[in-house]
């Protein structure tokens, strides 16, 4: 049933875009206003969860670690997984963001007949994912061709070897069907994995359905329902000027793509799309493992008024003699 309600609101999301610019004609709303607040939103919604997180103490190393921690000169230590200093805590999080490493070491276990539990890989939820991300970020980047003038070599380049493969007019990019792909196969193993499917809420099934939207329409726009692309940069490069006006003869499905876009942007910062910052900021993640190296105290930590065992002693002496009890004091 959560599926069925994330798709619900996506459908209703690409509605209320059709109604307000097909029948009331509110451009200006769509696509100036609208825009400017979910950027809005974006920007301050990020800022405050990066803040709330880099403000939060953490008094204790607690990175999560599977490997062999450096202590004695003859014990070789698990540099990666392991990290004992911050050049490799370094190059474990960027193995981490660019590769998912965690995540294709990963093992899942399945219970069979016997009893018997089962270990088995998860490699094609690492290809799903990482060719996800990557897709995604690919597709940003091309896009920031609108909003700049002249467009930059490295986008010019980027947006070549996406579309390397070229297959008729317009070019295919291969990003464009990767994206369908990848996100296709997360929900379906959202679904068709009893113990995936049981865990999964409504805000999983969003984001997925709320991507995939943006992914259809913007093929759409591309490759069947033509839009007037110059028209589509003169108003980016009048956002970026603070000088927006919506022309009225772009196309509906790019006011439908656009609304989307605002909604996945204002929705960022409150949703589990938030990884993106949180990663740089996981003490699981960012913290090197010098335990066995220095001591580390918590400074939350208030004096304590203990009892030792002299004092002990010294209290309960006589009692211990008459109980046989051994006294370090006669």
């Amino acid at each position: 049933m959560n599926a069925f309600y994330a798709l619900f609101a996506v459908i209703l999301l690409l509605l209320v875009a059709w109604v307000g610019v097909g029948t009331v004609d509110l451009y200006s709303l769509f696509g100036i206003i609208i825009p400017y607040l979910a950027f809005t939103i974006f920007i301050l919604g990020f800022l405050y969860r990066i803040i709330k997180w880099a403000i939060s103490p953490v008094p204790f190393r607690i990175p999560t670690t599977c490997g062999q921690q450096k202590s004695l000169p003859w014990l070789k230590s698990s540099k990666l997984d392991n990290p004992h200093n911050a050049f490799w805590t370094i190059i474990r999080m960027a193995l981490e963001v660019l590769t998912f490493r965690s995540l294709f070491r990963s093992t899942r276990a399945e219970l069979r007949e016997g009893p018997k539990i089962t270990y088995g890989d998860t490699k094609w939820l690492w290809a799903g994912g990482l060719a996800f991300h990557w897709a995604f970020l690919i597709i940003i980047l091309r896009h920031y061709r609108f909003f700049v003038e002249p467009v930059p070599a490295f986008v010019l380049y980027l947006q070549s070897m996406d579309g390397l493969f070229q297959i008729g007019l317009p070019v295919l990019y291969i990003t464009d069907a990767v994206i369908v792909v990848a996100a296709s196969y997360l929900f379906v193993r959202r679904v068709f994995i009893p113990q995936v499917r049981y865990i999964s809420l409504f805000a999983d099934y969003f984001p997925l359905f709320l991507i995939g939207g943006i992914a259809v329409t913007g093929i759409l726009m591309r490759y069947f329902t033509k839009i007037d692309v110059s028209a589509v940069k003169e108003l980016t490069l009048g956002w970026i000027n603070f000088k927006p006006a919506a022309p009225e003869g772009i196309g509906i499905m790019f006011y439908l793509h656009l609304f989307l876009v605002s909604v996945l942007f204002a929705y960022f910062p409150f949703s589990k799309l938030m990884h993106l910052g949180g990663i740089f900021l996981s003490p699981a993640r960012n913290l090197a493992n010098n335990n066995r190296a220095k001591r580390h105290v918590n400074p939350w930590n208030y004096d304590v008024k203990v009892h030792t065992y002299e004092e002990y002693e010294d209290e309960f002496r006589e009692v211990m003699k008459e109980a046989d009890l051994p006294v370090e004091k006669e």
